[in-house]
């Protein structure tokens, strides 16, 4: 059973102050602690499969078919599950604004709104105040499943996994020591990070970003859009990936332009209200959103040229769940003769801070994501439709990716260190910087606790993807043809 510390109120310490309470930190829990891997007796199959009740069950097939691709597919889509073993592990109960699902392929391009080429988290649909060693650990182990999957022996996965979280500490040791200003606007462009590569990873890197580039609302309505006999835009069919909504479905969504209009910036809504609506569609995305409802809108301005908007489910994050089950099996503090009081960390109620306690699950999108990035999509906002919230962004603005099942050796390596860096710039931003900082401390200590956790989860994802893909054989589990993502 995991145990919590007790964190006294950052606001009534310094910076000096709040590192030496990390540091004490470790006697109540040390940094080893993280080597810890166990989980109990759950059936992984049963933890997924009760995803598909909130989803659309004509998609849900689609939802396993993708992933039981490979064991990297499959990891994508255990957000929830993963967060189920790490609610019965061992973590030091501080809480900041973490991604919930900061696996190393949910790292990419997008545009600023300067137009330059951005790279940092790009997936917040499990973004909540959580434990910081959360996010950690969902990035360590999938550092450690990509090496595995290039056929990297176990020693040099554990060790590119240790060394990725090594980059996590040093860097949230640098922006402890930066002024809170300096950290809020530092942010990686795309030059930066092809400029620290050399040959082929240089190359690779350059034709993702090449492709990035290209990615706008015309090459949206170019590749999905048609012209019909009347004159007009409409959307390509192409179930289940991309299909129409019922003409009344498209009337309520069309009545939703007011409330969108209202969650963002003025300069937006003025800019918006000047469009049309030219067609709705609903698009499958990702892996582990699939049977999550996700629109696409197509506007149009008075000059003709198109915005493509996207309008995406935001349910409740499975971090929020997991830490329900958590407070459930709660015991007292027995190391640091703390009262206990869970709900009174400074650091969990600063993180929280930023959230109301009636936000919608759109909002709280948003807000973690503002909140994470180093800089965001200026057309983010939020809308609730029957019962159902949703958040809203521009759809391919430059967005990009690099495929992590493709790369391997030393560019999986420099890759996997810049994404602990831009995850401890995010973490930074929540004010128990100063308190994860001293904890973590110089030595690499927790860097080897936690590699080596790594190789162990990635062990248990094995398994768990074994007995999922049988699910599928016997049945127990409905699986259509994979298409397109």
């Amino acid at each position: 059973m995991y145990r919590q510390i007790a964190v006294p109120p950052v606001g009534l310490h310094s910076v000096e102050e709040q590192e030496e309470l990390g540091r004490q930190a470790r006697k109540s829990l040390p940094r080893s602690a993280a080597r810890d891997c166990s989980v109990d007796g759950r059936d992984p199959v049963d933890l997924i499969t009760a995803q598909d009740e909130s989803r659309l069950a004509s998609l849900v097939p689609l939802r396993h078919a993708r992933m039981g691709v490979s064991p990297f597919r499959f990891y994508r889509g255990t957000a929830g599950l993963m967060a189920y073993d790490l609610a019965g592990q061992a973590d030091t109960g501080v809480n900041v604004i973490i991604c919930g699902d900061a696996h190393i392929g949910n790292f990419g391009f997008y545009a600023s709104p300067e137009r330059n080429l951005m790279f940092d988290l790009n997936d917040f649909d499990e973004s909540a105040p959580g434990p910081w060693e959360w996010d950690v650990k969902r990035m360590a182990a999938s550092v450690a499943m990509a090496s595995l999957a290039h056929n990297n022996d176990r020693k040099d996965a554990e060790r590119v996994a240790a060394k990725a979280v090594g980059a996590y500490r040093r860097a949230m040791k640098r922006f402890a020591e930066m002024p809170m200003i300096d950290r809020y606007y530092l942010s990686v462009r795309d030059d930066m990070l092809i400029d620290s590569l050399n040959g082929r990873s240089r190359q690779e890197l350059t034709r993702v970003t090449e492709k990035a580039r290209r990615r706008t609302s015309e090459q949206a309505v170019q590749k999905l859009m048609v012209t019909g006999p009347d004159g007009w835009r409409r959307f390509r069919e192409e179930p289940p990936v991309l299909q129409h909504l019922r003409s009344a479905d498209q009337y309520a969504v069309n009545e939703l332009t007011t409330q969108y209009l209202s969650s963002v910036r003025p300069d937006i809504a003025l800019l918006v209200a000047n469009t049309r609506p030219v067609d709705i569609a609903l698009r499958v995305v990702g892996v582990g959103s699939v049977g999550t409802r996700c629109y696409v809108v197509a506007l149009e301005g008075p000059d003709g040229l198109p915005l493509v908007l996207q309008i995406k489910e935001a349910q409740e994050s499975v971090i929020t769940r997991a830490q329900t089950l958590r407070a459930s099996k709660a015991q007292p503090l027995d190391a640091a003769g703390e009262s206990g009081d869970l709900a009174a960390l400074s650091a969990t109620m600063s993180a929280k801070s930023v959230l109301s306690d009636a936000y919608s699950q759109g909002r709280r999108v948003v807000a973690c994501q503002q909140v994470l990035q180093s800089v965001s999509d200026n057309f983010l906002g939020w809308l609730s439709f029957e019962d159902r919230d949703y958040y809203v962004r521009q759809f391919r603005d430059m967005k990009g990716s690099v495929d992590v099942d493709t790369i391997g050796g030393s560019m999986l390596a420099r890759y996997a260190r810049t994404c602990a860096i831009l995850l401890a710039r995010a973490h930074a931003q929540s004010p128990a910087c100063y308190w994860i900082a001293g904890y973590l401390g110089k030595s690499d200590v927790f860097d080897r606790a936690v590699g080596a956790w790594s190789l162990d989860y990635a062990d248990q994802m094995s398994k768990d993807y074994e007995a999922y893909k049988q699910a599928i054989a016997d049945g127990r589990v409905e699986a259509s043809e994979v298409a397109q993502e």
